[in-house]
């Protein structure tokens, strides 16, 4: 509906990333990337996209899309983090360039997973099974195992948070934020009215960390039973490790399902608790964005959309894909 305000709230695919010093936005046909260089101009990346879920059935069938949109968001994200690197940096990525910043960037990528399974797989496991003896139990193993990932989590955010170039980006994350909820009401999309909405999103990515890690609780749980039920055996960590990690993507796409619903109902107060812990989350991985971050984000969504933003400009929205 163009320049009027709907009287319902449909559905968009819009969503976005903070990136370093700018914000990366997508829309249903494109994401575009918006970041200052240190001359204080703002740069624009935008490329047309469209979701594999989109291309064939098979990929937009529930739980398999889930999974297709977070390897799609995790390239896009390493994609468009880089450029924005290359424009907010221009020095150290030519100091990069040198002495060959792909390879460089695949160790470091090798490296952030290598980490993460660590963390977050194989030291919850093991605390569980070597301090607290709960081997055998496979509600409790899983139970115990996912509080010390959530644990892990939390810390590892609270611990980022400290740095001086993640607290740019956190800010950046809340321009994003409050960008995306002026766009949704409708309004015109100037400095004074995204600064007054909240920089907390129930749509938001951090939701869907936080929803993977219940469900991989539950699946874990109820998949480490039936292997003790069928094959009569105590499982090492190991054994875990063996079947647990080849079911990520299946955790993966299901958090992905529990979120598009929970996002849909969020006005049933049943639906709206799930969103809390993504929300509290938040005051952690977002910040009160400057001026220029939020003129970064309205860049962005505007540069995504392209010749259509007059279409989608004053109608009100539910945006499905915040990041």
């Amino acid at each position: 509906m163009k320049n009027n305000k709907c009287e319902t709230r449909n559905s968009i695919l819009v969503g976005g990333q903070a990136v370093m010093e700018g914000v990366m936005m997508r829309t249903p046909k494109a994401y575009a990337t918006a970041v200052r260089n240190p001359q204080g101009e703002i740069v624009t990346e935008r490329k047309a996209f469209r979701s594999l879920a989109k291309k064939k059935k098979f990929y937009g069938w529930p739980v398999v899309r889930g999974f297709v949109s977070m390897i799609e968001s995790l390239k896009i994200g390493m994609e468009t983090l880089n450029f924005s690197a290359d424009i907010a940096f221009p020095e150290e990525a030519s100091k990069e360039k040198k002495f060959g910043s792909r390879v460089a960037s695949w160790l470091s990528t090798l490296f952030a997973f290598g980490l993460a399974l660590v963390l977050f797989m194989i030291a919850p496991m093991w605390i569980t099974e070597k301090l607290f003896g709960l081997r055998d139990s496979a509600a409790l193993f899983n139970i115990s195992a996912g509080f010390f990932r959530i644990l892990f989590f939390l810390l590892y955010l609270v611990i980022i948070s400290l740095l001086k170039d993640v607290k740019r980006l956190f800010a950046y994350h809340g321009a994003e934020h409050k960008t995306i909820y002026a766009f949704e009401s409708g309004e015109e999309l100037t400095t004074e009215n995204i600064k007054k909405h909240s920089r907390f999103h129930p749509r938001c990515g951090t939701s869907f960390l936080f929803i993977t890690m219940i469900n991989i609780i539950i699946i874990y749980a109820v998949l480490d039973a039936l292997v003790m039920y069928l094959f009569q055996t105590s499982l090492t960590i190991q054994l875990r490790l063996l079947y647990h990690l080849p079911f990520i993507p299946i955790v993966m796409g299901v958090g992905y399902e529990v979120l598009k619903f929970s996002s849909r109902n969020l006005d049933k107060w049943y639906i709206s608790w799930m969103s809390r812990p993504g929300l509290w989350l938040q005051r952690i991985t977002t910040r009160e964005p400057e001026d220029g971050m939020i003129e970064c984000a309205v860049e962005a969504l505007k540069s995504g959309f392209g010749e259509d933003w007059e279409q989608y400009r004053g109608g009100t929205f539910i945006a499905e894909a915040i990041e």
